[in-house]
């Protein structure tokens, strides 16, 4: 973690003029800079989306029944979402000046996109993938309750360990492979309950809720050693210059306690949606 100052000092020093103005005394810092555009917007990640967007048609139009307009907003909500999060003022404040900025990023690419982009596919929408026997067993492997819940805390512990975690902000290449990390195992955490396919089914009701009430508890469990650290755990925020009124400390305070709540505010919710599907399908006419 040696040299940050002069990282931070440096891309401070750089950041494109239509980005950030000076304005002193915001946040107690003469001189910090202050958000005052839509912030960088990246055209690869545009494009990886747009061509997503552009199979999801396309598959869509190649099946016999129609596509349900819930599903299809659902999908572009998902995609939506992770524009949103990969771009403009909240990836420039995540990425350079405050941690609590970057837990709202990782919260929405973990507990709001996936579902949403899994909620959005039907029946038979994988197909072409699951045609190939190698890579349909892998998704079978990988996409069981254990295994994904496994997969996606270990992600989530990782790269949240303050060595990790700074090594993703110094290295942009890795900070690309921790997003795609979070939403790789997001997307598998998430199939046991909204698997769209017959071939990767979901569990039973019984086993969704009991997955559903442990899911969240590693994310709390980090989340809490977060907020209650009494001092900064990631250096890199410790020489971000201060845009808004929060220590260092103050701000991991802050970015721990938006990981806590939805932690378990999300399960919760799922918790109570596969309840009540149980109890209307337990009630159906056999």
């Amino acid at each position: 973690m040696s040299g940050l100052p002069t990282a931070r000092a440096s891309r401070s020093a750089t950041a494109p003029p239509g980005r950030f103005r000076a304005l002193g005394g915001v946040g107690g810092h003469v001189g910090a800079p202050h958000l005052t555009s839509c912030g960088q917007w990246h055209a690869e990640i545009l494009a990886g989306l747009a061509a997503l967007g552009a199979l999801y048609v396309w598959r869509a139009r190649a099946m016999a029944s129609a596509l349900p307009a819930g599903r299809a907003l659902a999908f572009a909500g998902g995609l939506v979402v992770i524009a949103g999060a990969l771009n403009g003022p909240l990836h420039d404040l995540a990425d350079q000046y405050l941690f609590s900025a970057h837990m709202a990023q990782h919260l929405l690419l973990m507990l709001v996109a996936p579902p949403l982009l899994l909620a959005g596919l039907v029946p038979g929408m994988l197909a072409p993938l699951l045609r190939h026997a190698a890579l349909a067993r892998a998704l079978g492997v990988v996409s069981r309750p254990p295994i994904a819940f496994l997969l996606y805390n270990l992600a989530l512990i990782v790269w949240h360990l303050p060595v990790a975690y700074g090594a993703t902000l110094e290295h942009h290449p890795l900070h690309i492979v921790q997003h795609l990390t979070f939403m790789a195992t997001a997307v598998l955490a998430w199939w046991p309950v909204l698997s769209p396919e017959p071939r990767l089914p979901r569990a039973s009701y019984p086993a969704q809720l009991l997955y559903l009430v442990l899911l969240g508890v590693p994310m709390t469990a980090v989340a809490a050693m977060i907020t209650l650290a009494d001092q900064a755990l990631y250096s890199f925020y410790e020489t971000a210059p201060r845009i808004a009124a929060l220590s260092a400390v103050e701000d991991q305070r802050l970015g721990g306690l938006l990981m806590w709540v939805p932690a378990g505010v999300a399960p919760l919710a799922a918790f109570t949606a596969v309840f009540f599907r149980w109890a209307k399908a337990e009630g159906e006419p056999e």
